[in-house]
């Protein structure tokens, strides 16, 4: 599938809005994450592999539709300097499955090569080949990728861009949580506020999930607002379910039914009193989807 296609689907607010539940907006965004992963090599080790010679099986199926494939790269630290010329041009200048391939072979060649390549690239290729390069600087997880990535934050415009860099930032661990907060403060783009919460929702941190579903229910859009909701309701089941109820308290009034109704989700899964108190009042809800909700909190 052309990637473009994909930008298609993710990157059209009127496609999402015209679907009938906006909760599917956070599964295109989860998605979204899965195809992304779906780029990165996984690297399996084979007993009849030569010394200097790796092997990338890579599932590609779910980007392009190709099923598998094997490919040999050379990647020792004696790559010449017209092969990486050759990576770098497909890179800025080939097709998807050039780009694709030459992710591959500089995922296995040294940090000290690949990582300024990413980076030149990252500056100021097109979308998608600074889109790739984002791909590429997480497959290396070394502290220059790592001040690149923090420093993109601050310069990249595009959605599904800042997205990826949250993505490839994941990959460094507990460390990059701030720079995810980071990222959904300063840019207010729906999709990379979608991406970052279906990213958190995957993890473990309440603490930066509360602190971006905080933000997120004051958006302006209403997909981001109800995923935030829902990263309240998984944080109301840890530590921090005071703060989380007092967020979700006022939106049991919102005028906005699909608010309330995602409350109601997010409130019955809880069985504590505190939250079974704010849940009482949606089952007399003058919203048959918003009662549903609240009563299928009983039968949990």
């Amino acid at each position: 599938m052309d990637p473009s296609v994909l930008r298609g689907k993710f990157g059209q607010q009127s496609q999402l809005n015209s679907l009938d539940d906006p909760f599917y907006a956070l599964v295109f965004s989860s998605a979204r994450l899965v195809l992304a992963q779906s780029l990165r090599p996984r690297e399996w080790a084979f007993p009849n592999s030569k010394p200097g010679v790796c092997l990338a099986f890579q599932q590609n199926a779910a980007r392009f539709g190709t099923g598998f494939t094997v490919e040999k790269h050379l990647c020792n630290d004696s790559m010449d300097s017209d092969r990486l010329a050759q990576l770098e041009d497909d890179l800025r200048n080939g097709p998807v499955n050039k780009c694709k391939e030459a992710l591959d072979a500089l995922s296995n060649c040294p940090s000290e090569l690949a990582v300024p390549l990413f980076t030149s690239i990252a500056s100021d290729g097109e979308f998608l080949r600074r889109r790739f390069a984002v791909m590429g600087l997480g497959n290396h997880r070394t502290d220059e990728s790592f001040e690149v990535l923090k420093g993109l934050i601050d310069v990249e415009k595009d959605g599904n861009v800042l997205g990826e860099i949250a993505n490839s930032l994941l990959d460094f661990g507990d460390r990059a949580l701030p720079l995810l907060h980071v990222i959904f403060v300063k840019h207010d783009n729906w999709l990379t506020r979608q991406s970052i919460i279906g990213m958190l929702m995957e993890g473990n941190n309440d603490e930066t999930l509360l602190a971006v579903a905080t933000l997120g229910i004051q958006d302006s859009q209403q997909t981001v607002i109800e995923s935030s909701i829902l990263a309240l309701g998984k944080v109301l089941k840890g530590d921090y379910f005071e703060q989380s109820l007092a967020l979700l308290a006022p939106l049991t009034k919102s005028e906005q039914w699909r608010t309330r109704w995602r409350t109601a989700t997010a409130l019955s899964v809880s069985d504590r009193p505190e939250a079974k108190e704010l849940l009482a009042p949606l089952r007399q809800d003058d919203h048959h989807r918003v009662v549903a909700a609240a009563l299928e909190g009983d039968l949990q």
